[in-house]
C-alpha cells in the first residue's frame, strides 16, 4: 500500500478530488490517500500568517503523521497525476531522507491565484512533490514543534537536512505547464500559479487535462461524459 497525502484547501476543494481521483485510475497499486487539511490536525496549530494556501506548512507533518515509519508522498492539490504513481515510489533511495525535484527557475508572474504574492526564492517548489523517507533518523527532528517555531525559508529548502540526504526525481514528476508550457511526456502537472478551475487560468498550458480529470471524477454510469478534449 502506497501513502499519499495531499494538501486540501476549501477554497478549492475541486482541485483535492481531482487530484486524488488521478491518481487512482491509472495505479498498479493499493492507494491510501488522506487529505491534509489544517481542521483535522489536533497535534498542530498552524500560527503562520503567510502562505498562499492551508498546507504551506502542515506538509512538513507528514514524518510524525506516520509515526516515523516508511515512505509516503505529499503532494500539492494543484495537480493530476498521467502515469502510475507507482512508478515514483519505485524511485525511493534508502540513503535520501526526502526526495523531491530540483527545481531551478524564476516565476514570470508576481501574483497567483486570489491574488497571493508569487515570489522567487531559493528551491522554489521542491516542497510541492516530497517522496519522505518517514524513518530516516534526520527526519526525527520534524515535530509539530518544530514545525511551528520554523519559517518559510527554513521549512521550504530542507535546511534542517544535509543536501546529500535531499534525493532528487525527475522533473516529468513535477512539471509546471503554467511556467514551463506544454509537455506531454510529463507524468505529474502542477499547475502552481492556479488551479484550472479558477477563471483566471481555465485556459492554461494543459488545463483541457485537468478539466477532463475532473469530468471523470464526477461521472457515475449515467452521467455521459462527451468531449472533445485537447490530444
Amino acid at each position: 500500500m502506497l501513502n499519499i497525502f495531499i494538501g486540501f484547501d476549501p477554497r478549492e476543494a475541486v482541485a483535492y478530488h481531482v487530484c486524488s481521483n488521478s491518481l487512482a485510475r491509472p495505479s498498479s497499486e493499493v492507494l491510501a490517500i488522506t487529505p491534509l487539511a489544517l481542521k483535522n490536525l489536533k497535534s498542530y496549530e498552524e500560527t503562520h500568517t503567510d502562505g498562499s494556501n492551508h498546507f504551506i506548512y502542515s506538509r512538513f507533518l507528514i514524518p510524525h503523521l506516520m509515526n516515523y515509519n516508511g515512505w509516503a508522498l505529499f503532494m500539492d492539490g494543484d495537480m493530476i497525476v498521467r502515469d502510475d504513481i507507482a512508478k515514483l515510489f519505485a524511485m525511493r533511495d534508502e540513503s535520501k531522507a526526502v526526495m523531491c525535484v530540483h527545481h531551478d527557475y524564476k516565476t514570470r508572474q508576481t501574483t497567483k491565484y486570489l491574488g497571493s504574492r508569487n515570489e522567487n526564492y531559493p528551491r522554489k517548489n521542491w516542497s510541492s512533490v516530497v517522496l519522505w523517507n518517514c524513518g530516516h533518523p534526520a527526519n526525527r527532528n520534524v515535530t509539530p514543534e518544530f514545525v511551528m517555531k520554523s519559517t518559510g525559508a527554513q521549512l521550504h529548502r530542507f535546511t534542517w537536512l544535509d543536501d546529500d540526504l535531499v534525493g532528487e526525481l525527475p522533473i516529468e514528476w513535477n512539471w509546471l505547464p503554467d511556467e514551463f508550457g506544454a509537455n506531454p511526456g510529463a507524468k505529474l502537472l502542477h499547475f502552481t500559479l492556479g488551479t484550472p478551475c479558477f477563471h483566471e487560468y481555465a485556459n492554461s498550458p494543459m488545463a483541457a487535462e485537468w478539466h477532463r480529470e475532473k469530468l471523470l471524477a464526477n461521472y457515475s454510469l449515467q452521467h455521459v461524459i462527451d468531449g472533445p478534449f485537447d490530444e
